[in-house]
């Protein structure tokens, strides 16, 4: 189903179409399947890694490069398209229906590269925004501490101001994708005896500096996605400071504000794929016949059919000019606790055989053992359940906040 956005997005969507259709190399959307969801996990990353070093995808992205469709929705002068959040949506569509990667800058373009352009100086956006759509800078994430989680004003990690540079030092966690990176943008206090909120610092770092120390946490599932961080005097000029010493929480918020609206309408596709993955191994398994599992595949298929509308729901309001309410929040919900469940689901149709683990080195787990152990994880990152609830009943549905009681 796609909505009738007008004729000018139509004719962008037949211009997009036949463009990927002309340029995809041959055997790129042979590789893998690139509308994996996320939550495939360890997985999911594995796969990508090997696809991602073949030829073919070296040469997709150098035609997407070439066409501004890296980072498209950043304004032209710093290389993108300036592209609206409804053609995003329409890429992001098109690229899912031809079976391609859209190839992202990851927190480069989604978190770092707006910050920049927001808060940066002219001398900063030349020199950092061209390194990240290139993928020459490849960045991960320095906010969450081993004690400060979901209260990231309260972070220990000190930045000292020495001539002109900053020397950084303490301890991050939960880093996504730190084997990765080259480059961390973190949050460190370089003014101790100010209000907490007031003495924070935006900072860039070289994460293959020798003061760089990670140690990769393994999983539930046995996939090791994120690690913890010790930064020992990491030196970075002070021209690495965005938006100027002791601004970082404005920066800060900026960077966890920005929307990605364009992910509204192809969100659903990779669990609408896995439920049809569902279904096939409960048909294998002789098991649709059921009654409680043919009930538990249609409430699950619901799920999905009500993300998928909430999606259009949201580019409609995107697309009509109106503010993003608590849409993020509520999908983040939604899906993450939608996950869990169909892991639940899926392990309960495989019977005993869910309980054992498939031969092979290491700690191997199967497709459905994945979602099972993964998928818990959905409900913790990026805002637990109980702090979606929170700004969804303070923020959309103005619910008093529950009174402090006095020990």
């Amino acid at each position: 189903m796609e909505l009738d956005l007008g004729p000018e997005i139509a004719r962008f969507r037949a211009e997009l179409r036949a463009w990927i259709a002309a340029e995809t190399p041959p055997g790129l959307a042979g590789l893998i399947d690139w509308t994996m969801p996320m939550t495939a996990g360890g997985r999911r990353g594995a796969q990508l890694a090997v696809a991602m070093a073949d030829p073919a995808y070296a040469e997709w992205a150098a035609r997407l490069l070439a066409r501004r469709l890296i980072c498209p929705q950043w304004p032209e002068e710093y290389g993108g398209q300036g592209m609206d959040a409804v053609r995003l949506a329409v890429l992001n569509e098109e690229f899912y229906r031809a079976g391609v990667p859209r190839v992202t800058r990851g927190m480069g373009e989604s978190l770092v590269g707006p910050s920049i352009i927001v808060h940066g100086t002219p001398e900063q956006r030349a020199y950092f925004l061209p390194r990240i759509i290139s993928g020459d800078d490849v960045y991960c994430q320095g906010f969450s501490e081993p004690n400060h989680g979901s209260d990231l004003a309260a972070v220990e990690t000190r930045g000292v101001v020495q001539g002109d540079e900053i020397a950084v030092t303490g301890q991050k966690v939960w880093t996504s994708g730190a084997a990765r990176a080259n480059r961390m943008f973190l949050l460190c206090r370089t003014d101790p005896d100010a209000e907490k909120h007031a003495g924070l610092s935006y900072v860039l770092i070289d994460f293959k500096d020798p003061g760089v120390q990670y140690r990769p946490i393994k999983q539930i599932s046995g996939a090791a996605e994120f690690c913890e961080d010790f930064l020992d005097g990491v030196r970075a000029p002070l021209f690495n400071v965005i938006g100027g010493l002791n601004n970082g929480w404005r920066v800060a918020m900026t960077t966890l504000g920005h929307e990605r609206g364009g992910q509204a309408t192809v969100a659903h596709l990779g669990f609408e794929r896995e439920f049809w993955d569902l279904v096939e191994m409960a048909r294998k398994r002789g098991k649709t016949a059921d009654p409680l599992v043919r009930q538990q595949l249609a409430w699950a298929y619901t799920q999905v059919e009500l993300m998928r509308y909430s999606g259009l729901r949201t580019l409609a309001r995107v697309a009509a000019g109106r503010p993003p309410g608590p849409e993020a929040s509520i999908a983040k919900l939604f899906w993450s606790e939608y996950h869990k469940r169909l892991g639940e689901i899926a392990i309960s149709i495989e019977g005993p055989d869910g309980l054992l683990r498939p031969d092979g080195d290491g700690y191997q787990v199967s497709k459905w053992q994945n979602v099972f152990l993964s998928s818990r994880a959905g409900t913790i990152y990026s805002g637990t359940s109980e702090i979606q609830r929170n700004i969804i009943g303070e923020r959309a549905l103005g619910l008093p906040k529950e009174p402090r009681v006095a020990p």
